[in-house]
């Protein structure tokens, strides 16, 4: 069988990637082990979080499926972040384990173009440095134009507890045993990394009543610009927040060496900034206690998960470890917590189309790049999936830039920095998160999604009147103005408005912290919908900052308008630093820019190669 694209692997980045090629109008198929693991959850069902929920949201402006799928499949949501600031709000939504699954399987079998095949790919077919199909392990062949590896934690995947290891992947499934081995011989460099999940606790034996309630927010919430809520919000679940004390950090600190972390048998690098409990005890030895959350996993069974618990310790040793926290003294563990290895490769052996730097037409994305998280790999499958379209269109890749989007500094983290650990997004690592932000995801990327022909009219019509709506409601505060006579002088001195001697636009009179626009409604000649008001107040009490954010945005695009010729050879550019040769040598950067975000590469490096390039290739921003 011939496929113009074949995915790799069901998970959340394989879904994204199968939509995205599908809906371009080429055939493709989507190669999993086991069907009913499509956009499985194998660890917390929760979508979103900070930094994560913005990815979500620039999926959905993308054309993505996640957020839409996420919207009609939570117990509960809530928006992350609220009272600090527009830049670091985000919606996390608890997904229900089973129903989401459900939803994402039934929007795939819905197109047209695609086939979804239960098979265990272990063999990758190339001629000339090209990829021309993949072998299963049935030794039944299918060939395609393009290829998206997007397999998850199944290479060579171990679960781990304790001192004990079996080679499966996430429930007991069998693991991919050849696959990297192919990867490797081709020439990828491949690395070892571990990820874990918490156990898994009985609703009925937990003390409720020491613990605290977290609830959904109580106002209507959508991950998708095209969805309005389509559930109660007062019938959220409810989750819970635990703490650990004295006594767990005791218990933990006993038996580390009994952690197939700390025992010394795994061999994968653990995640810096989602870690296990035993390896917070030991890092964070200061900390007298650290946050838990009980979330529900499902409303087809009651497991609730231990978020925040992930351990690799021995289940008698994880019985302390549960029974030693306030409100489960008495809690039965239904699953027990386990660590999981797996082979990935060195995403600095990838463009930033996410194409390999090694075999032509063969895309990777999510876990198999060294990420962790749900919302990481599906921004990475949909744009591996766009792209291996356009190639075979005979078009230019879409390559998100920083200050376009969080998913344009996740894979440029990537291909630029590399890692050796797995990435997960923080909003720190993004230099412009003002203007990446929860509320204008459809305002920065949706024109794209619409040029690649993931977003259809309908959705494009819907973008323009938003942007109608906005300059429309920013032009009515500019135009009306307010005299103090037209102000309540109680409300004028609770505001601190009370010395306001003359007329003044709504405009700048918004622009003072202690005035919101829900005041000024009532001044205004027209209505307009909340998240209208919500972007327009940003916009211009943020006016200073983005205003200089954006200059920092001049100074980028100059450098990235600056291109690095493919055929370059570093050896030749006199004076570099050593290390700054060997890393641009291995990242091959396409534009200074680039170049400049390469640990190991420094000012003087860049300037050196920036005079190398004007004379030995002219104005650098006309090559490629």
């Amino acid at each position: 069988m011939k496929y113009d694209i074949i995915v790799v692997g069901g998970g959340h980045a394989g879904c994204e990637a199968a939509n995205a090629a599908a809906k371009q109008g080429l055939k493709t198929a989507l190669i999993t082990s086991n069907k009913k693991n499509i956009a499985d959850m194998p660890c917390n069902p929760s979508i979103g979080g900070t930094a994560k929920g913005i990815v979500v949201r620039e999926i959905d402006a993308l054309g993505g499926l996640m957020g839409r799928v996420a919207d009609v499949s939570h117990l509960q949501i809530k928006m992350l972040n609220s009272g600090k600031g527009p830049a670091v709000k985000s919606l996390r939504a608890q997904g229900d384990k089973i129903t989401y699954p459900k939803n994402m399987v039934r929007v795939l079998e819905s197109l047209e173009k695609l086939d979804i095949i239960e098979a265990m790919v272990e063999d990758l077919i190339v001629e000339g440095n090209t990829i021309k199909g993949v072998i299963t392990l049935n030794k039944e062949t299918y060939l395609c134009d393009a290829l998206i590896l997007t397999t998850g934690t199944y290479l060579k995947s171990k679960i781990l507890v304790g001192d004990t290891s079996k080679e499966e992947g996430p429930h007991g499934e069998v693991s991919s045993k050849h696959l990297s081995d192919k990867l490797r011989a081709l020439g990828f460099e491949i690395q070892r990394l571990k990820t874990g999940t918490p156990q898994r606790l009985d609703p009925n034996t937990i003390d409720y009543s020491k613990l605290t309630e977290e609830n959904g927010d109580p106002i209507p919430l959508t991950f998708s610009f095209d969805l309005e809520p389509s559930y109660d919000v007062n019938k959220q679940r409810k989750c819970y927040l635990v703490y650990t004390n004295e006594l767990t950090h005791q218990i933990i600190r006993d038996n580390l060496s009994l952690s197939a972390m700390y025992g010394g048998y795994a061999e994968g690098i653990g995640p810096r900034y989602c870690p296990s409990i035993e390896d917070k005890v030991v890092r964070f030895a200061d900390k007298e206690r650290h946050q838990l959350f009980l979330e529900p996993e499902s409303d087809y069974y009651e497991d609730l998960y231990l978020q925040g618990f992930s351990t690799s310790m021995p289940i008698e040793v994880q019985e302390k470890m549960v029974h030693s926290l306030v409100g489960l003294e008495n809690a039965r563990i239904l699953k027990y917590a386990y660590a999981i290895e797996y082979d990935a490769i060195n995403p600095l052996q990838m463009y930033p189309s996410l194409e390999s730097k090694i075999i032509k037409n063969l895309y990777t994305a999510g876990q198999i790049n060294g990420t962790s998280g749900y919302e990481e790999a599906a921004g990475q499958g949909l744009i591996a999936g766009i792209n291996a379209g356009l190639k075979l269109k005979g078009k230019d890749p879409l390559i998100l830039k920083r200050n376009e989007s969080y998913i344009g500094v996740l894979i440029d983290d990537l291909v630029t920095k590399g890692t050796k650990e797995p990435y997960r997004l923080l909003t720190s690592r993004a230099e412009y998160r003002l203007i990446l932000r929860h509320d204008n995801a459809d305002l920065r990327l949706r024109k794209y999604g619409y040029e690649v022909g993931l977003i259809n009219d309908e959705q494009y019509n819907r973008l323009k009147m938003r942007e109608k709506d906005i300059e429309s409601l920013t032009n009515d505060l500019k135009t009306t103005k307010i005299h103090p006579t037209n102000i309540n002088s109680s409300i004028k001195e609770s505001l601190g408005i009370d010395k306001l001697n003359s007329g003044m636009s709504l405009y700048e009179l918004l622009k003072r912290p202690q005035i919101k626009i829900d005041f000024l409604k009532e001044y205004l000649p027209n209505e307009y919908k909340k998240e209208i008001y919500e972007i327009v107040e940003i916009a211009i009490k943020y006016e200073g900052y983005i205003a200089k954010t954006n200059r920092e945005v001049e100074k980028m695009l100059k450098l990235e308008s600056k291109k690095i010729p493919k055929d370059i050879d570093y050896n030749k550019v006199k004076n570099l630093a050593s290390e700054a040769r060997q890393k641009l040598s291995q990242v091959r950067p396409e534009t200074v820019a680039q170049a400049t975000r390469i640990s190991g590469v420094n000012p003087t490096d860049i300037s050196i190669l920036t005079i190398y390039l004007k004379k030995e290739y002219g104005k650098e921003d006309k090559h490629e």
